[in-house]
């Protein structure tokens, strides 16, 4: 059965974050993921986890100046120096949580960039992915790379599955992985069933993450069927996580209808 992880960056914001542990352990999940750890001592983040019963199974590595609009760094020429130290940072706070995967979000591109533009971030984010992905190996960590769709974050670097598969490819460090977003995915390309059973058994995926589509509400509303894809992950037997990464339309507790009855049903 698919094992699903609470994102504590989207879900239970009706609690101060670090009580936001507890709040997931209480509904029954397992894992946690959210998207950045940094403003808490880590020591007090594990305690949580600790505390809890729960996993720490993704968190991102830091994206440069969130806060001002940036989206990661890693495909930005120029900024090669910040990227080591954020994942040196990340891998830091990996090891105090045991964390197994990071993701390193590429960042953003100027809507009149050339195609020599382009080529440049590539190969800038090659580089820095293939020198983050050997320090992440040294410690036993995994590297994500995620598509991320257009509509709710214009100018992403990477945008396509087989793009960010292209990448991992052509890298090739075993610990470089794709972070499959379903609800990404649908925007930008759709053909869910196939895009699952074309890229799952490959290896490269080390994370699904899902939420209703079009408004990134609970998994059970919208234009997805997520019973019929997650039977699809079962059957390919994906051993990894998924992230609950969507906004619940009220209270969180209140809105786990979609996976008590989906496990309900598996039990």
């Amino acid at each position: 059965m698919p094992r699903f992880a609470a994102n504590l960056s989207m879900m239970y914001t009706e609690h101060d974050f670090l009580d936001r542990f507890a709040a997931a352990s209480a509904d029954g999940f397992e894992a946690v993921e959210y998207l950045f750890p940094y403003e808490y001592d880590a020591a007090e983040l594990r305690r949580r986890l600790d505390d809890h019963g729960l996993r720490q199974v993704l968190f991102n590595a830091p994206p440069g100046a969130w806060e001002s609009g940036e989206r990661g760094i890693a495909a930005l020429p120029g900024r090669e120096a910040e990227v080591r130290s954020a994942i040196d940072r990340a891998l830091e706070y990996a090891a105090a949580l045991g964390c197994p995967r990071v993701h390193m979000m590429a960042g953003l591109v100027r809507p009149d960039a050339t195609p020599e533009d382009l080529a440049e971030h590539r190969g800038t984010y090659l580089a820095t992915l293939a020198r983050a992905a050997e320090r992440a190996a040294a410690v036993g960590v995994d590297i994500l790379v995620e598509p991320i769709n257009g509509r709710d974050m214009p100018g992403y670097f990477l945008n396509r599955q087989a793009d960010a598969h292209a990448v991992v490819q052509e890298v090739g460090a075993p610990n470089l992985k794709v972070q499959l977003d379903v609800y990404h995915c649908q925007i930008v390309e759709g053909d869910l069933t196939v895009t699952l059973r074309r890229d799952l058994p490959t290896g490269r995926v080390g994370h699904l993450q899902i939420a209703g589509v079009p408004d990134r509400h609970e998994p059970d509303r919208g234009e997805l069927d997520y019973r019929h894809l997650f039977d699809v992950v079962d059957e390919l037997d994906f051993d990894g996580w998924i992230g609950c990464e969507y906004r619940p339309r009220a209270g969180t507790s209140e809105g786990l209808g979609w996976l008590k009855n989906y496990q309900g049903e598996d039990a």
